[in-house]
């Protein structure tokens, strides 16, 4: 079973009293059954979570279901061990006392001399070596064992047999590895450094539990568990120490009280119950009492022309023309016009005619199959409102699709229009899905992909030159705000009076002059000048210079609005550009799409479209059998309500109706 912070975690036990009606959740991968929400969704959150570990290969930072899939490998490789060496490999494992990588090293090292009985290795005869099977094991009573191997050739098939000695058997590649001891260790004890085998294993292969004498002194056998001498005097001493000062009963009480938790849970090794982290899973997110309001999901429109099962393609052949009309030279025309032509009767329809030429001409431009065709039927290469049933029929004839071929005979007949719209959409997804093929097509597709590249690139340069702009902006406020502070501290050694400071250079002397005399005569007048300095400064300031002082002070505030305007002004100015330069970038890559995807999904994997060139949004079933469509802004405002952002998929369509809006 997977770890939990490198532990074992007990799965919860079923309801008491469960009846066989009775509605619960059930866990997938690990079969527990919960009577309420809310416990099921906390166990179901944390089995997501990446704490988990791998107790075969140690592999951590998986969610449980990782972690059971990783472990079940590992175990499978480790069936893979052969059965006359597990006994030996059991035996160097228990009571060992080294670490993982060493103790699989050193079992590693031992196997190797171990041969037995369908072992596959190779052996040295007539100075050479050959594949060979051991067949048995000779004991010659010298000490020396001797193996009777069969010597193997091509498809493994025995041409002779032979008895080698040990060290003429090596193997070429030995039928275990480090990866796989390790797991094999970690499956086979219950705990390391001292590493002990489990009891039923151990009895299986005849392997003692009794404790060595080397270990006796540091550990102990207490209900079947290994216990260690030292960590068991100090646990006894601390708790003689807290029961003598009355203090474990209150470390209890407290750890009770911070909201830790309790022993029970400890013992058990259960998780605190956490908060549930959306979006999760549509099917499993409830109402909450902090959720909205949503609202009813409104019943689509499905008063469709055309049969149900046709509004796929119906909606494929007409994004694809309005998309490269340019490329197939038509004019653009609204999804319910070319609706309306398919299940129009007349078989001559303008809108029909020049749809299907358009493809056609593209085939035949392509110099492909379909053009091969038309020359060896001498036909020619300019399609007319006459003859363009012809070259249907041609196209029917190269892909021969049993289901269109049936409907040639009517074609030819110039009855066109009498065909029902499965068959006609029929014909327009085939030649849809062979101009996709053609290099025109192709060629027109890598253009867009590379425009596209080219404004994302733009787009990417211009964020990084605004970033790059703010970056110096800031290091220039930076260097200026250090510079007023060196600016003020400057002043501030130089005196109040502003002409001393503007006359530093002229007057350093004096300067010098007068701070000696006052260092000197400091200890005689400190007395007398301590409580008059301060009136004295005040009352020798000159009145002018007072208010100069508060001009300058008025004028340098003025500027500093108007500065501080003016920036306001160019950052609006410069973020407005911004966003004008993002639509802008927005238009320009709608201009350039490659391909229509869906807006998203709902909770019953419903998926809806919208199309640029029509204002509807379109609803398709998850089974793609039925459709409907929104077109009224209630509707698509009581859709938007109706999806509950808490669900994986509802959460991607809210944000897409966000967008269109």
């Amino acid at each position: 079973m997977p770890l939990f912070k490198r532990k074992p975690f007990d799965l919860a036990k079923p309801p008491e009293d469960l009846e066989p009606s009775e509605l619960v959740y059930q866990v997938r991968f690990t079969k527990e059954i919960f009577r309420d929400y809310q416990e099921y969704l906390n166990r179901i959150n944390l089995y997501r979570q990446r704490v988990w570990m791998c107790k075969s290969t140690g592999k951590s930072n998986l969610t449980y279901e990782e972690a059971m899939v990783t472990e079940k490998h590992a175990i499978q490789k480790v069936q893979q061990l052969p059965n006359d060496l597990v006994a030996p490999a059991l035996r160097i494992i228990q009571f060992s006392m080294l670490s993982l990588r060493d103790l699989a090293d050193l079992v590693t090292k031992k196997l190797q001399k171990d041969l037995f009985v369908g072992a596959e290795l190779y052996g040295k005869k007539d100075d050479g070596l050959y594949p060979c099977r051991v067949l048995k094991i000779v004991e010659n009573g010298v000490g020396k064992t001797q193996y009777e191997v069969a010597l193997l050739g091509e498809n493994k098939k025995i041409t002779e047999n032979a008895i080698l000695h040990g060290e003429d058997l090596v193997w070429k590649k030995t039928p275990f590895n480090r990866k796989i001891l390790k797991s094999f260790i970690r499956e086979s004890t219950c705990r390391s450094i001292p590493w002990v085998l489990h009891e039923k294993l151990a009895q299986k292969h005849g392997i003692s539990t009794d404790l060595p004498e080397e270990l006796r002194s540091k550990f102990f056998l207490q209900g079947g568990q290994l216990v260690n001498r030292t960590k068991k005097r100090k646990n006894e001493n601390r708790n003689n120490v807290g029961e003598a000062n009355g203090e474990s009963g209150k470390f209890k009480r407290n750890k009770g009280e911070t909201g830790k938790p309790d022993a029970s849970k400890e013992e058990n090794n259960q998780p605190e119950d956490e908060p549930v982290k959306y979006p999760i899973d549509d099917l499993l997110v409830k109402p909450g009492p902090d959720d909205p309001l949503f609202t009813d999901r409104p019943s689509p429109s499905r008063d469709f022309n055309v049969p149900m099962d046709c509004i796929g393609d119906l909606l494929m052949v007409w994004d694809f023309c309005s998309s490269f009309s340019r490329v197939l030279n038509l004019w653009p025309f609204s999804l319910e016009d070319f609706e309306n032509a398919i299940c129009h009767k007349d078989s001559n329809l303008v809108l029909i005619v020049e749809t299907h030429s358009a493809l056609l001409r593209i085939l035949i431009k392509d110099d492909g199959e379909y053009s091969l065709a038309l020359q060896n039927k001498k036909r020619k290469s300019k399609i007319s409102l006459i003859t363009w049933t012809e070259y249907v029929c041609d196209f029917l004839e190269m892909i021969n699709v049993t289901e269109l071929c049936s409907c040639m005979t009517t074609i030819k007949r110039g009855h066109y229009g009498l065909l029902d719209a499965n068959a006609k959409l029929g014909i327009l997804r085939e030649l849809v899905c062979h101009a996709l093929e053609t290099d025109l097509i192709r060629g027109k597709l890598d253009d867009l992909i590379e425009q596209r590249r080219a404004l994302g690139a733009t787009v990417r340069g211009e964020a990084l030159e605004y970033a790059r702009k703010k970056r110096e902006e800031k290091e220039q406020l930076k260097g200026e705000s250090n510079g007023l502070v060196v600016k003020e501290n400057s002043m501030e050694s130089t005196g109040s009076n502003p002409h001393m400071a503007e006359n530093g250079e002229e007057n350093g002397d004096m300067m010098e002059e007068v701070i000696s005399s006052r260092q000197s005569n400091a200890f005689v007048n400190r007395k007398q000048l301590n409580g008059q300095s301060k009136k004295g400064e005040k009352q020798k300031l000159d009145p002018k210079v007072e208010a100069e002082n508060i001009t300058n002070s008025n004028e340098k505030e003025e500027q500093k609005q108007l500065t501080g305007e003016k920036k306001e002004d160019q950052e609006k100015k410069s973020k407005e550009k911004r966003e004008q330069r993002k639509e802008y970038f927005k238009r320009e890559m709608e201009k350039r799409s490659i391909r229509t995807n869906p807006l998203g999904k709902d909770r019953d994997y419903n998926r809806y479209w919208w199309f640029r060139r029509d204002g509807r949004i379109f609803v398709e079933s998850s089974d793609s059998k039925q459709w409907g469509y929104y077109c009224a802004k209630e509707e698509v405002d009581a859709l938007m309500s109706s999806l509950n952002p808490k669900g994986e998929r509802e959460s991607s369509s809210t944000t897409a109706g966000k967008i269109l809006s």
